[in-house]
């Protein structure tokens, strides 16, 4: 059984791409049925019939597969095999997916688990909402029946260290938020933002974590923009603000000085021309655009506008690294803490490859015993002695199971012989 993690993620490839790869939330149990049976008929072809286990992390920085495939030893293929769904899932050339892709296979694998739940490989270090929306993967993967006995026993154990590393180090107390670094990013702008109309779109975790961030600096008006407005609404309550719904944004968008948009729209939800006639009722008065979804919301060509500072998801990556400096002593701990337990996770995942071996010498073992039983049994039935059927019954199994091993030894030449006599005494423990 072949562990894998395989995607792409905001250091291996631009915002561009990643909205390309990037499976929408509601769609997300469905591609874990269509990863399940993809490697499924991968794994017939290689005439193997082990069930197979996918859960798929997207995020707006990364888009990751985890699978346990029963594709056989061949590690290449397991891996070629995860990045050929990914482009044929999303119908891009898997030339141009492929170099983009970073593909772990076994104990590689599930470190990399590790330091994804425990923040150690988001673009903000130690960030929370990774966690959480591993967490929500995992749900969804097991809802559609992706996870068996590897993958749950996997992020049973990813979800424990991240909690040990995010509670015995300092790993997130330094950590400075996408929501922060756009409000540092918007004061570049506007100075006072106290004195500008702010604009959220969506009504997720993370919208309303900037809404908080931005909040905190009292702009002049504070507005939610929604495709459900009754959850615009209960988030707008929270901050004084108004609620708007999405279909009103054409009208609305010039009065706006500031517009943070997380929506997991597939489509964009702000184009050129809305921003072009906004800049126009404005007066080129500038606006601070802040993209932070996956696939965007704002199109990329609004960027080029005079008079708008659009900001994507890996645009805010470098005003995030600060301090990182104060968190290199954190990090060390929780790389140390992840290693001996990737260590220990794949002492377990050893020791299940060979349960089969097991369950064969009970099953051999029983045959056995019920062979030389029912022996007994008839030489009871016709009035033997009890104690020489006992006897009887005793060197009948005794031998049976001595069979094997004594055959071994004779058809063994010397350097395999030399083997077993050294190994045999461990499995019989017998003393020499």
């Amino acid at each position: 059984m072949q562990l894998l993690a395989v995607g792409l993620n905001h250091t291996t490839a631009p915002v561009s791409l990643r909205e390309k790869v990037a499976f929408p939330a509601d769609q997300l149990g469905s591609a874990v049925s269509s990863a399940c049976a993809w490697f499924s008929h991968v794994s017939q072809t290689r005439h193997s019939a082990q069930p197979q286990e996918a859960a798929i992390l997207s995020t707006c920085n990364r888009t990751e597969i985890y699978a346990a495939t029963g594709i056989g030893d061949d590690v290449e293929a397991a891996i070629d095999a995860t990045a050929h769904f990914v482009a044929d899932y999303h119908k891009l050339p898997y030339a141009e997916l492929r170099p983009y892709l970073y593909a772990l296979p076994q104990h590689s694998a599930v470190r990399h688990a590790f330091r994804v739940a425990s923040g150690l490989d988001s673009m903000v270090l130690g960030e929370p909402q990774i966690l959480g929306q591993m967490k929500d993967a995992v749900r969804q993967a097991d809802a559609a029946g992706g996870l068996g006995m590897y993958l749950h026993q996997m992020f049973q154990r990813t979800f424990s260290v991240a909690k040990e590393v995010r509670s015995t180090t300092e790993i997130g107390a330094h950590s400075v938020s996408m929501a922060a670094a756009a409000v540092r990013l918007s004061q570049r702008i506007f100075e006072q933002i106290h004195e500008q109309h702010v604009l959220f779109i969506g009504a997720g975790e993370m919208i309303e974590l900037c809404a908080t961030h931005f909040a905190a600096q009292n702009p002049k008006s504070l507005t939610i923009a929604n495709r459900t407005l009754e959850r615009a609404e209960q988030l707008a309550h929270r901050f004084n603000g108004r609620a708007l719904r999405l279909g009103e944004l054409p009208d609305q968008l010039a009065h706006f000085d500031i517009v943070v948009s997380c929506t997991a729209s597939s489509l964009p939800i702000i184009g050129l021309g809305m921003v072009e006639r906004a800049i126009k009722a404005r007066r080129r008065k500038p606006i601070f655009m802040v993209d932070l979804a996956v696939p965007r919301d704002i199109e990329a060509e609004v960027g080029r506008l005079d008079d708008v500072f659009l900001y994507t998801v890996d645009d805010l990556g470098s005003a995030v690294q600060t301090g990182m400096e104060n968190r290199q002593a954190a990090v060390a701990q929780a790389e140390a803490i992840i290693e001996t337990r990737v260590q220990s996770f794949m002492h377990w995942v050893d020791g299940r490859a060979i349960v089969p071996l097991i369950q064969d010498l009970h099953e051999s073992s029983e045959v056995m015993r019920q062979t030389e039983l029912d022996r007994a049994r008839k030489l009871l039935a016709k009035g033997e002695d009890i104690e020489a059927v006992l006897e009887a019954l005793s060197k009948g199994l005794t031998a049976k199971f001595l069979h094997g091993p004594q055959q071994a030894l004779h058809a063994a030449d010397a350097d395999e012989r030399a083997r077993l006599a050294q190994l045999l005494p461990q499995l019989f423990r017998t003393r020499r």
